[in-house]
């Protein structure tokens, strides 16, 4: 199986040794590890992505358990192969067209999922995950700014899979990303990507008199400008002269759920994955001729 350990935690030297002493000395193959010193914050973030037997998969947990507290990290030990049914975080705003078109996939079996908690720095949602009968928690404060910290303690008390962005109009720190590092965060961005990044995508599609807008589903990573990460996107033409309030209403409601639910379909069907940075292809298992 493969598994993807993050940690996370303040900078030291020799963080990683143990981590990789322990990984290869049980035989795992290293297919991916990545390090960086956040020298500003002071803080030390690693992935390493192995593959290992099945039956390792606890004794692993614990080792790594163990490691942490001895030096102080917070790591992690995930695996999209460990359930056949992946648990899903949809984090939300003010929009309800994107999260309520992920919640009715996975309800009516499109997505091979189940949405396990909806978390939203806003209670103006709470009633639509009342509707899936989903937990709700509300991860902010009456301004709307969020307790990052709680965020990650809910995301592991569901013990979620992926989190799901879905028009969650909040930047996640990169403390957040290393923890869940490893294509475990998707996004749903209201334009297409690269051309019109930014918060106002509708906006700026339109003084740039664009007739094609769309939406972006990408991976999110802690390092904003590496690039690659797509997984899907949908567009929509619009005849000149069509009023920008007219574009946006149409992409929020027809066009940007349809990107995200299709983005998610792809992440836990095995569909793709993150691989240093880069959205590639999983390979798929080779059927002999009977």
């Amino acid at each position: 199986m493969e598994v993807v350990i993050t940690a996370l935690g303040p900078d030291n030297v020799g963080l990683a040794d143990p981590i990789i002493h322990y990984v290869t000395g049980q035989g795992a193959r290293i297919a991916e590890i990545q390090m960086y010193d956040h020298d500003e914050e002071q803080l030390f973030a690693m992935l390493c992505r192995i593959s290992i037997d099945t039956g390792h998969f606890e004794r692993l947990q614990s080792a790594m358990q163990q490691i942490g507290d001895h030096t102080g990290l917070a790591i992690r030990v995930w695996s999209g192969d460990r359930r056949q049914v992946p648990k899903l975080a949809v984090c939300c705003t003010f929009v309800e067209h994107t999260p309520r078109a992920v919640l009715k996939a996975a309800h009516e079996g499109f997505l091979a999922a189940d949405a396990a908690v909806v978390l939203s720095n806003r209670r103006k949602l709470a009633p639509l995950a009342d509707q899936f009968d989903v937990p709700f928690h509300c991860i902010g404060d009456e301004t709307g700014a969020v307790d990052d910290a709680e965020m990650v303690r809910l995301l592991d008390h569901y013990d979620v899979d992926y989190v799901v962005l879905a028009r969650y109009m909040r930047v996640l720190p990169a403390s957040t990303c290393w923890q869940f590092a490893g294509g475990r965060i998707i996004n749903l961005h209201h334009g297409l990507l690269p051309g019109f990044p930014g918060f106002r995508p509708y906006h700026d599609a339109f003084a740039a008199r664009m007739l094609t807008y769309g939406a972006t589903c990408h991976f999110i990573i802690p390092e904003l400008d590496a690039g690659n990460q797509t997984i899907n996107q949908q567009t929509f033409c619009v005849d000149p002269g069509t009023p920008l309030k007219q574009i946006i209403a149409r992409g929020e409601r027809d066009n940007e759920p349809g990107c995200l639910v299709e983005g998610v379909r792809r992440v836990v069907d095995r569909e793709v994955q993150l691989h240093f940075h880069r959205v590639i292809a999983r390979p798929r298992p080779t059927v002999s001729a009977g």
